[in-house]
């Protein structure tokens, strides 16, 4: 590791992606996790905008369980180690393919979601996109506050059978909203994929932490800041297709790597 702080302090132009390594060591399962109400449902078939307009209760029943465990968690040492590097670097861009806000919850700043937010609500139909907030006045059972107030039990007997008659229904168009995340077979959002691909061509150092290194055009980005001359690091308990490409690798998980690298790089 000190190899790479002393190369780590003369960077201007920093770009952190993440995946869904850093969640899962808050607790947060990847898709399915341990409930076997929903073992039974393949979530590339829930995911999706098809399964939306087939059965939209089911598709937000399974979308409020899995925001009712990311509410009750915590961004863990990975998330706040990374809201602290953010400010030792002129230009630095937190790019994450998580849904799950815990970045902005960790105090960081300057994040593309290029996956969207779980807490934010999108009109399929018209466009409308509704911020955290709005949201949350749209649709109630959505709020944060509201998810940590009850248990997994009462989620499942009180709150799915109230929803039939409590779909979100958007304000310019009367349609159904669902979460304002990106479903299987949707683009990415193109200002977000501009911004990091933006930001990755320029970069002088790269982290791909917690990330498969599969999932594109993701997966291209660390590649697109090698071919630009960065300094590419991998942090991940696993080996991924991207390692054989990185300058430094770390098998270790985020939220034990992370703060001491940052540690380091501070007290330098």
């Amino acid at each position: 590791m000190e190899r790479l702080v002393e190369l780590a302090k003369n960077p201007d132009r920093v770009v952190v992606l993440t995946g869904a390594g850093i969640s899962a060591e808050s607790g947060i399962p990847t898709f399915r996790g341990k409930d076997g109400l929903w073992n039974r449902y393949n979530p590339t078939e829930l995911a999706t905008f098809e399964a939306f307009e087939r059965d939209p209760l089911l598709v937000w029943q399974w979308y409020l369980w899995r925001m009712h465990l990311i509410a009750n968690a915590s961004p863990n040492p990975g998330h706040y180690a990374l809201a602290r590097m953010e400010r030792l670097y002129p230009s630095f861009l937190l790019v994450t393919q998580n849904v799950d806000g815990l970045h902005r919850e960790a105090g960081s700043k300057n994040i593309v979601e290029l996956h969207g937010n779980i807490f934010e609500g999108k009109c399929r139909y018209c466009g409308k996109h509704y911020s955290e907030r709005e949201f949350a006045e749209l649709f109630p059972f959505a709020d944060k506050s509201f998810l940590r107030s009850v248990t997994e039990q009462e989620l499942k007997e009180r709150v799915f059978p109230e929803l039939r008659r409590n779909l979100p229904v958007c304000k310019r168009c009367g349609e159904l909203v669902g979460p304002g995340v990106v479903w299987f077979g949707e683009e990415l959002p193109p200002a977000a994929l501009e911004s990091a691909l933006r930001a990755s061509s320029a970069a002088e150092l790269f982290f791909s932490v917690g990330t498969s290194a599969v999932v594109q055009p993701a997966a291209s980005l660390p590649l697109v800041a090698k071919r630009s001359g960065a300094i590419l690091v991998e942090v991940n308990p696993e080996e991924t297709p991207l390692s054989a490409r990185c300058d430094f690798v770390f098998r270790e998980s985020a939220a034990s790597f992370l703060p001491r690298f940052v540690e380091a790089l501070s007290s330098r």
